[in-house]
């Protein structure tokens, strides 16, 4: 499984951005998709994720109800839709997949920077 990040840059307080990550190769062992961020000095920490098959969803406590994760089956897709933008999710945003035995893949990770 490949993932390709696109998306983010820098945004205002208050402001809204949209990831996107597009799947490829084995696409058909995916069993969820999502989005994991990573601010200087901290931890990993899991943003949002997507299940493959029903498409349930699962946020953070501090994004919910503020991102929106989507998927277009069609184009083997993932988007995060980013709004009401903070200056502490100003973090690297890496796409995140997971198969039907576990291992996990990674994108490259695409910068947020939510600053006046």
């Amino acid at each position: 499984v490949q993932l390709q990040a696109s998306g983010g840059g820098l945004v205002q307080p208050g402001g809204s951005l949209r990831l996107s990550c597009a799947a490829s190769g084995s696409i058909f062992s995916i069993n969820r998709m999502g989005w994991y961020r990573q601010a200087p000095g901290n931890k990993r920490e899991l943003v949002a994720f997507i299940i493959r098959d029903g498409g349930s969803t699962n946020y953070a406590d501090s994004v919910r109800g503020r991102f929106t994760i989507s998927r277009d089956s069609a184009e083997n897709t993932v988007r995060l839709q980013m709004n009401s933008l903070k200056p502490e999710d100003t973090a690297v945003y890496y796409c995140n997949a997971v198969d039907r035995y576990g291992l996990q893949y990674w994108g490259q990770g695409t910068q947020v920077t939510v600053s006046s």
